[in-house]
């Protein structure tokens, strides 16, 4: 300890390092399962960091077309391009390649679906509320770049399934109105496919994406620890603190020995369960197309989208006007991140709601936004499914036309039923919510009395639970104002449009009260009065219970 006293003196001298180490190990960090969603898309990034470096040392990024002369016999004198050529080098003939090159493909895949997860938790709990907008944002950022970053990888061994995703981007791009050609040959380099795709997005794949995403996620992170972590409701949790354990030791070994759990399984399905088989697929070719082929999961959606869109097209003047192409294509890529990140700011402006909350709402306490958010989460899944309209017409034996139609009205339907279903479920989560405080724990246990009549006793549910039931902030309606102050001056700060107040008592007028100190003390009255009767105790026993059970501090605090 002695030998390196005095280089971290000297480094704390001049970088005050001890003072910020000792924050920063001492910072603390709630405790549940749905943070660790974020930490699993961070631990996958870093995956694909640690195996991108070793795939980077073996792949040529060059359409340059070159004569296969490696040791996969079935494509032995084949014509393709170099980048193709070394794929299969390092599937076949780079120790260990194959193994790389599948767990990189899994971890890409887990890392957009933990990010697509984590975002859902964010949003069903209101972890985007103030003043954590400029960080959902953030994510909003990292969530299109990883998509991005995800097809450009997709696309480089230039395979005749990744070409083929390839040339549907190439569309989606030719339909933008005006300048498609333009966009199109600036992407390509000339017409498709060129010779510089490859090589061009080989840099943006390794270089420009992965730098903006390694400084987004430290933005991410540091405004996590400056906002402090968000908590669920709970005993002790209060808008000013945070309940959870410090980052060391306690967190650190959780943290890092879960990092070890992603890269086991990840290994794992890299060993043993495989995926993007380009050697199957052969090189691409621009007059062939792979029969079945689907792109990865997170832009299937897309490709449905495209396939159940009816062939809108407008000829004006001497341009063709592609909407089938762009609409679906480009308009509701657009559409999907526009909502994303203007959501935090329209739900604060519907609702007045300004305060700062570090504490999470639970789905059901918040029941037209988790509405919204399954209605969502329905609509993507449609539009995914219908990406995969051929397999599911070839699968089950029914007509393609029909499975398409089918998916053009399921779209719009779907998700209206999803909402209606979803509002009706957390409401009704919220009156079991509120019988519980009023009425205690079902037991399960059926008595029958002297005169024949049955009934189930209820117990009383514990003051921590109780608290966790009652934490959270019921958001009133707003009401259309003219915006005049107290002595008659007009305000434009408090002026409330007929439309604001509409969209207000949508959101939250269905929201049920939560039982008051006079309802709770009626209820643990009656309860003890029946129990009273039975065991022969008197009025004042049932009262005490009630101070013993329901503290005074529940009921005045919420």
């Amino acid at each position: 300890m002695k030998a390196v006293a005095g280089p971290l003196k000297w480094a704390d001298d001049r970088l005050g390092l001890a003072t910020a180490g000792k924050s920063g190990l001492r910072k603390v960090f709630p405790d549940h399962w749905s943070f660790l969603l974020g930490e699993v898309a961070l631990y996958s990034f870093i995956v694909l960091l640690l195996t991108g470096v070793f795939l980077t040392i073996w792949f040529k990024p060059s359409m340059g077309e070159i004569e296969y002369e490696g040791s996969y016999q079935l494509l032995k004198g084949i014509q393709m391009s170099e980048a193709f050529a070394s794929t299969l080098d390092i599937s076949f003939d780079i120790r260990g390649g194959l193994l790389v090159r599948q767990i990189h493909h899994w971890a890409a895949i887990l890392f957009v679906a933990a990010m697509m997860a984590h975002m859902l938790r964010v949003f069903f709990t209101g972890a985007f509320r103030k003043p954590r907008e400029i960080n959902w944002l953030m994510g909003v950022g990292l969530f299109a770049l990883a998509t991005i970053e995800g097809f450009a990888g997709y696309s480089l061994p230039d395979d005749l399934l990744s070409g083929t995703g390839l040339r549907f981007v190439d569309g989606l791009i030719r339909s933008i109105p005006l300048i498609g050609t333009w966009a199109e040959f600036f992407v390509f380099g000339g017409e498709f496919p060129g010779t510089l795709v490859i090589p061009r997005l080989y840099m943006v794949h390794i270089l420009l994406v992965p730098a903006i995403l390694l400084g987004l996620i430290a933005g991410h992170i540091g405004l996590v620890v400056y906002h402090k972590h968000t908590q669920y409701p709970g005993p002790g949790r209060t808008e000013k603190n945070v309940v959870g354990y410090p980052m060391f030791p306690i967190y650190a070994a959780k943290a890092g020995g879960f990092f070890f759990v992603v890269f086991g399984i990840l290994m794992l399905m890299g060993g043993f369960m495989q995926i993007n088989p380009v050697w199957k697929f052969g090189p691409y070719n621009p007059t062939q197309v792979t029969a079945g082929s689907q792109p990865d999961w997170y832009m299937g959606w897309v490709e449905g989208a495209v396939r159940i869109m009816p062939n809108w097209e407008s000829h004006i003047g001497p341009t063709t006007w592609s909407w089938n192409i762009f609409l679906p294509g480009v308009g509701l890529m657009g559409l999907l991140f526009t909502v994303l990140g203007v959501w935090p700011f329209v739900e604060r402006w519907i609702t007045g709601d300004d305060r700062d909350h570090h504490i999470l709402d639970r789905p059901r306490n918040a029941p037209t936004r988790t509405a919204l958010g399954v209605a969502g989460m329905t609509c993507y899944a449609m539009f995914w499914l219908a990406g995969g309209n051929d397999i599911i017409a070839t699968h089950f034996h029914v007509s393609l036309n029909s499975v398409t139609y089918f998916m053009r009205v399921a779209v719009f339907v779907a998700p209206v039923i999803a909402f209606i279903i979803t509002k009706r479920i957390c409401l009704a989560l919220q009156r079991s919510d509120r019988e519980r405080l009023l009425h205690g724990s079902e037991t399960g246990i059926i008595e029958r009395a002297a005169d024949g009549n049955y009934s189930e006793p209820h117990v009383a549910i514990t003051t921590d639970e109780a608290y966790t039931l009652t934490q959270h902030h019921l958001l009133e309606p707003v009401e259309q104002s003219e915006g005049l102050d107290a002595n008659g001056v007009p305000d434009k700060s408090l002026k409330v449009s007929g439309t604001r107040a509409a969209l207000s008592r949508w959101f939250s007028g269905a929201n049920l009260a939560k039982p008051t100190l006079a309802e709770l003390e009626a209820a643990h009255h009656h309860g003890d009065d029946d129990h009273a009767a039975d065991s022969g105790t008197g009025e004042d026993d049932a009262h005490g219970a009630l101070d013993d059970d329901q503290p005074k501090e529940l009921s005045s605090t919420h």
